[in-house]
């Protein structure tokens, strides 16, 4: 591991804190990947030239929390943005990484640092992906959620990421959990009355928060543009949620309002398996 990160990411009070936390109350964890070199913004810009299109995502910086849709970029090409992103008024994100070798090595480094604390509370590491994020000064992502574990590592800039609790439908209501898994969008519908239950968690370079499946967030820049690396992985628990959901929505269908699915340490395998099956009977849609 010393060959591809240079030394140890996160050390042992990270990861006794990490073990602690993990999986579902959010932390801020220390770490050591500072100015990678494949983590520059030149060398980013020219991942963004090998990634398909399909993997990269950009819009405008001065958003609203709460967005109706993608509202678009500002007219530069992606390599342009990120070599600008000071003044571009943009956040761009360059998805699963691990689609180019020199990445998917960088990735698997850092998650295998963390796989023991891990594996040990949710078993296997499934599906590790990585995502980067880079953004103009004072830029916001909007209010939104995402199915994976997630460590996001603050590596130039700042920024503050205001989370609320996962699973509490007052934040997330159960029908979009439903919709996104059945295809729809990831951003949610903000409404001011939910300020007061969200979470300030601020990120400096050498600074990562943990945030839990489907915890819904938004995050604003700070006053200098940023670069912020995303590592994530699924559990059979995330997976399982996920297809509970989907059979919730197939229950609603029916008429029937069904219970949320339990959060971790609860395992869904009943709506899981019975889900399961209404797929392969292709009665999902």
């Amino acid at each position: 591991m010393g060959d591809t990160l240079g030394g140890e990411i996160f050390n042992e009070t990270a990861r006794l804190q990490f073990a602690a936390t993990y999986p579902e109350i959010p932390h801020i964890l220390g770490h050591n990947l500072a100015h990678h070199p494949l983590l520059t913004l030149d060398a980013l810009a020219g991942l963004a030239a090998e990634l398909p299109g399909i993997s990269i995502e950009y819009n405008r910086g001065d958003l609203p929390i709460g967005v109706d849709g993608k509202p678009g970029a500002t007219g530069l090409s992606i390599e342009d943005t990120i070599r600008r992103i000071a003044t571009s008024n943009s956040w761009a994100v360059l998805k699963n990484i691990e689609q180019v070798p020199a990445y998917n090595a960088l990735l698997l480094a850092l998650l295998g640092e963390l796989r023991g604390e891990i594996e040990a509370r949710t078993g296997a590491m499934l599906r590790p992906q990585g995502f980067v994020f880079i953004s103009s000064p004072n830029a916001v992502t909007p209010y939104h959620f995402d199915p994976e574990h997630n460590i996001l590592l603050q590596l130039t800039g700042s920024k503050v990421m205001t989370q609320f609790p996962a699973g509490d439908g007052f934040y997330a209501p159960d029908q979009v959990h439903e919709s996104y898994h059945a295809g729809g969008a990831r951003e949610l519908v903000w409404r001011e009355e939910m300020a007061d239950g969200g979470r300030d968690f601020a990120l400096t370079p050498g600074q990562a928060i943990y945030v839990p499946v489907m915890a819904p967030h938004f995050v604003r820049n700070g006053p200098e543009s940023s670069i912020s690396l995303s590592i994530t992985w699924r559990s059979d628990w995330s997976f399982a949620e996920a297809e509970a959901r989907g059979f919730n929505r197939q229950l609603r269908k029916l008429g029937i309002a069904p219970a949320p699915p339990g959060r971790w340490p609860a395992r869904n395998f009943g709506k899981s398996a019975a889900f399961r099956i209404l797929r392969k009977l292709s009665v999902t849609g």
